[in-house]
């Protein structure tokens, strides 16, 4: 179970990226996923997350701002982020949630693999 995250980039507050998670050797739609969020000096956190049937959950701080949605055709899920603020610079990580919900986005990998490369997201004011 390997992940790939891409998309990220430096931009200005305001402006829009989108990132893209892609699975190799197994089907995206089978999990549910989250984008997780490491800010620097700080732990890896859950952002949102998407059910294997299309609940979709935001923390509160980009609610309105992001959007989750999958694409099965192309084992792919993406995080469309608009609005973008300097707080929401960190490395963006995608993974398997257990956990997608009200309680929080949080990963497992009970089924075997682990966390990908990331992707660097830079927002400056």
């Amino acid at each position: 179970v390997q992940f790939l995250e891409s998309g990220g980039g430096w931009v200005q507050s305001g402006e829009s990226l989108r990132l893209d998670c892609t699975g190799s050797g197994f089907n995206l739609a089978d999990y549910s996923i989250g984008w997780f969020r490491q800010a620097p000096g700080k732990k890896r956190a859950g952002v949102s997350c998407i059910s294997r049937t299309d609940y979709t959950y935001y923390v509160d701080y980009v609610k309105g701002r992001f959007t989750i949605a999958r694409d099965n055709a192309k084992n792919a899920v993406y995080l469309q982020m608009n609005s973008l603020k300097p707080e929401d610079t960190g490395v963006y990580y995608c993974g398997p949630a257990e956990v997608c919900g009200p309680d929080g986005v949080f990963a497992s990998w009970h089924n075997g693999g682990s966390w990908g490369q990331g992707t660097q997201v830079t927002v400056s004011s």
